[in-house]
């Protein structure tokens, strides 16, 4: 079962404004990527695999809402695509240049807010969190 870690309403609220149109959608796939960067992560989950913890949810929320932020400010779609050409445009929106950036181990991209957002609540592949 996919897990989606943030609503379209905590979006909008780190945002500050509307999500798009597509907010579901870009939540879910962030929350893919937060679940392949947390692959031997080990914290308290229900039977659901829902995490148990308010504080290991605020930051899987927060780190979605920043991975789908970031996908908006550098023209991505949620599929990473943009990462991966010398120039992009959508709209009135052009970039040009290639990241240096570099997926993690995991083989997920993370936007640098959702990595620290992960790190600072402990989540960590291989770190155990017992709460």
């Amino acid at each position: 079962m996919q897990r989606v870690y943030a609503t379209p309403e905590q979006l909008s609220a780190h945002l500050g404004g509307a999500a798009p149109d597509d907010a579901d959608r870009l939540l879910a796939r962030a929350s893919e990527d937060i679940d392949s960067a947390l692959l031997t992560a080990v914290y308290p989950v229900d039977d659901d695999g829902t995490p148990t913890g308010e504080p290991v949810r605020a930051a899987l929320a927060n780190a979605a809402c920043a991975q789908v932020e970031w996908w908006l400010a550098s023209g991505d779609d949620g599929t990473g695509a943009a990462g991966q050409w010398d120039s992009v445009s959508i709209g009135p929106v052009s970039l040009s240049g290639r990241s240096a950036r570099r997926p993690g181990a995991s083989g997920v991209e993370l936007a640098p807010r959702a990595a620290r957002t992960l790190r600072r609540a402990g989540l960590e592949p291989g770190v155990v969190i017992a709460w």
